[in-house]
């Protein structure tokens, strides 16, 4: 492969996370960038979980993957999430390899002690440097004792890369202490779910009736993610008027009944798809491609890869006003901003159709997603990297 510069170093990188054989957000993530590294020239091991979470912590059904792994990216299978020996053995053995970098995702307080202890380890190398990539810091859903494993983690790196602007806020006051380096830089494009196709033809393949608009739900189904706002939208008269179905594609990770139930209440059995299995990333493309518009109704969150799949695809949005949403869909431009509400979500849906914005939305879409790169966020860890005691963090 030719370098971009005469003075390129290649350099050795450990990604430290989910990846195949598990499936989900965060494999695709750390998948997505180990191969961002490879294509510039870099040599990268990727170590996931042999054990990510117990059973009884797991909501979904499997934790695993059916696909096939992915092509040219070296995977070890090494990590046990609650198990301190393996821990001690996985941080020695990445101290003596002696990476220049160790990229660790950080989403949920849980993993903040093997996380950590495995990284604390590594940096008795006084070479490598912990670089942490946070979706979130607090988590959606609290429990006894997530500030105690927050602070084990943000002892255990070196510096910080935030997903969204809130979720630097909540580090930059967990380092008022020890300042250490952070930046903000958006989740990159999920851009490795295929190339886009007709909506005739995705509709086609998921066996929709190609008579009808669908509007998508997508993704993992917590009760934060606002599902029922949108339920309940849905069921507003104004949206009668047109050939409306409302797609959702994605496994519970909460009790179906509850939405299963508001589904009968509202009469909308006949309005609402309900595709609850795992969405594999080889069917990904056929959701997107068969909706007009992207509904995210989150009554909380931080940011959400399914913005960077949406722009993907070149589709308008309707986002709620919470955490760090706004920050990605501009709005009139992209899509519509709207409070977490039924009725101000549905508002948001007649607008769409009334005023015909498909085209415009998606052509700002084109344009709008240029900015979420991977280059980016690789250029955003070496300056973390590159950071000096005697530089202020950002």
């Amino acid at each position: 492969m030719s370098k971009e510069s005469s003075d390129f170093n290649k350099r050795k990188v450990v990604i430290i996370g989910s990846a195949h054989p598990l499936r989900g957000g965060l494999a695709t993530y750390n998948e997505r960038l180990a191969k961002e590294y490879i294509n510039q020239g870099h040599d990268v091991t990727i170590y996931t979980f042999s054990l990510q979470y117990p059973g009884f912590l797991f909501p979904g059904k499997t934790q695993y993957s059916s696909e096939p792994a992915p092509e040219g990216i070296p995977i070890r299978i090494k990590v046990n999430s609650i198990n301190p020996f393996n821990w001690v053995k996985v941080g020695r053995q990445i101290k003596r390899e002696r990476p220049d970098l160790a990229i660790v995702k950080f989403w949920i307080p849980f993993m903040a002690p093997c996380l950590g202890t495995i990284c604390r380890i590594i940096r008795r190398n006084k070479h490598t440097k912990i670089i942490s990539i946070v979706d979130n810091l607090i988590p959606h859903e609290k429990r006894p004792g997530d500030r105690l494993f927050i602070r084990y983690w943000i002892n255990s790196a070196d510096g910080f890369i935030a997903m969204s602007r809130s979720v630097l806020g909540e580090i930059n006051k967990f380092l008022t202490s020890k300042p250490k380096p952070t930046l903000f830089c958006p989740h990159p494009l999920y851009d490795n779910f295929g190339l886009p196709v007709s909506k005739a033809e995705a509709k086609k393949h998921l066996g929709l009736d190609p008579g009808c608009s669908y509007i998508l739900f997508f993704g993992f189904i917590r009760d934060y993610k606002g599902l029922d706002l949108l339920l309940k939208a849905f069921a507003d008269e104004r949206l009668r008027v047109y050939p409306l179905k409302l797609l959702v594609a994605g496994e519970f990770y909460t009790n179906a009944k509850p939405y299963n139930d508001l589904i009968d209440q509202l009469h909308l059995r006949e309005k609402v798809i309900m595709d609850n299995e795992f969405i594999p990333d080889s069917a990904v493309s056929d959701y997107f491609c068969a909706a007009d518009l992207v509904i995210q109704p989150y009554k909380s969150t931080t940011q959400s890869g399914v913005t960077q799949i949406a722009y993907h695809f070149n589709k308008p949005m309707i986002i709620t006003n919470v955490g760090g949403l706004a920050e990605f869909v501009p709005d009139g431009k992209v899509g519509y901003i709207v409070e977490p509400s039924g009725p101000e979500i549905a508002s948001s849906i007649l607008r769409f159709y009334d005023e015909k914005k498909e085209d415009e939305f998606s052509a700002h879409a084109a344009v709008e997603k240029q900015k979420y790169s991977w280059k980016r966020m690789t250029e955003a860890i070496d300056e973390i990297a590159n950071w000096r005691n005697s530089e202020i963090a950002k």
